[in-house]
């Protein structure tokens, strides 16, 4: 057992690397679980086991994500710090921390194409960049013009070096131009009738994104520079729409490959669903 948990992510594997699930807490503490097979081949035959442990703060870790060579973590907390936690034989230890927010910090992100660089987003509605080979004492930018209300997640374009996503409570979407770290553009906005909690881009189709939008279910939308359009919607949860994934390796149905089964899950109604969109994506 453990204290109630904020978010979970996986590192990102390379060849041979063993697989690692990250987990913010609401105590404070980050853990890190190893995957540990016990001969079999069967889901039965594998478990997690703790492997790192460390309490960050009193406040609580609402949010965490790796850096691309998965050797350290970035930690949003509920006083508005931001935590960079190194990891290095299987030891957690804290290298910076700095007051990066005045509220809740929801999304913390490293840049997969340029890894010494953290986005933050928080409830003041400031949108943030670090570098953190320069320290916490300011950040590369600051705006707190575009999002009128909190930002809830931050997603990096695995595909374009120079585009970025944020989701915020005030039912957006927006899609950033980020080459010039010292000022990026908010090129363009897609209002998704709700707040904008989660963002996962497809693991195979360029520019298409899945979205969990609270109170107005999940959508699909297919991401450019100028005009970003939702081509579906789910709306067949209760409540409060959260979590939402990509089935990431290729399935193969009626003869065809498919790589497009959906996770959702809702928050009070405890519902998980998996389905197939409608939309043929993959055409």
């Amino acid at each position: 057992e453990t204290a109630g948990i904020f978010d979970i992510k996986w590192n990102p594997v390379q060849d041979g690397a063993t697989p690692l699930l990250a987990q913010a807490d609401a105590d404070g503490s980050v853990r890190i679980h190893g995957v540990e097979c016990s001969g079999g081949s069967t889901l039965a035959d594998t478990k997690l086991e703790e492997s790192s442990f460390i309490n960050i703060s009193s406040a609580m870790c609402l949010c965490l994500d790796w850096n691309p060579s998965a050797t350290s973590l970035a930690v949003g907390l509920s006083d508005g710090s931001v935590s960079i936690a190194s990891l290095a034989e299987s030891q957690l230890s804290v290298e910076q921390q700095w007051k990066a927010h005045e509220f809740e910090l929801w999304a913390a992100s490293f840049d997969i194409h340029q890894p010494t660089v953290v986005y933050t987003g928080s409830d003041d509605c400031k949108f943030c960049g670090w570098d953190v080979r320069e320290g916490s004492s300011m950040p590369a930018f600051r705006n707190s013009k575009i999002h009128k209300m909190g930002i809830c997640c931050i997603v990096k374009n695995p595909n374009d070096p120079h585009s970025l996503l944020t989701g915020s409570y005030d039912e957006h979407l927006r899609v950033w131009d980020v080459r010039s770290i010292s000022k990026p553009v908010n090129e363009t906005c897609l209002c998704l009738g709700g707040g904008v909690w989660r963002i996962k881009y497809h693991p195979f189709v360029r520019d298409l994104v899945l979205a969990a939008c609270m109170h107005n279910g999940f959508a699909i939308v297919k991401v450019n520079n100028q005009n970003p359009e939702a081509i579906e919607t789910y709306n067949k949860h209760g409540s409060l729409a959260y979590g939402a994934d990509w089935q990431k390796c290729r399935l193969e149905q009626e003869g065809r490959k498919q790589s497009n089964v959906v996770a959702t899950c809702s928050f009070y109604d405890r519902l998980l669903r998996v389905w197939i969109p409608e939309t043929d994506i993959l055409a």
